[in-house]
């Protein structure tokens, strides 16, 4: 991972533990994170995903200066929320864990 990669991994268990969130499984991708974590169920999912991108991008892009210029934003308004109940929650981790092989 480079350094960047390396910042979000850290800001992102930061966030996880100001929310109270534990992070199962994350995988750093080039144009995308998958990110499984364990939470309250009276969270909302849109939420703990909004504070983890406003969160991110916020410090990122102010460390990196370049990520300001090269990007509109650093995230989409888009993501995926999803729930484990249909698959066990190892089946979760180790999809997470192959995508960097796939």
């Amino acid at each position: 991972m480079g350094e960047i990669a390396d910042d979000l991994c850290s800001l992102l268990y930061q966030k996880a533990q100001e929310l109270g969130v534990t992070i199962e499984a994350l995988e750093i991708m080039p144009d995308h994170v998958h990110l499984f974590n364990e939470s309250d169920p009276t969270e909302a999912p849109q939420h703990l995903a909004n504070q983890f991108k406003g969160f991110t991008s916020r410090l990122l892009r102010k460390k990196y200066p370049q990520l300001r210029s090269r990007l509109p934003s650093l995230w989409s308004r888009s993501y995926y929320v999803g729930t484990v109940g249909f698959v066990c929650e190892e089946t979760v981790k180790r999809y997470i864990e192959n995508q960097k092989s796939s």
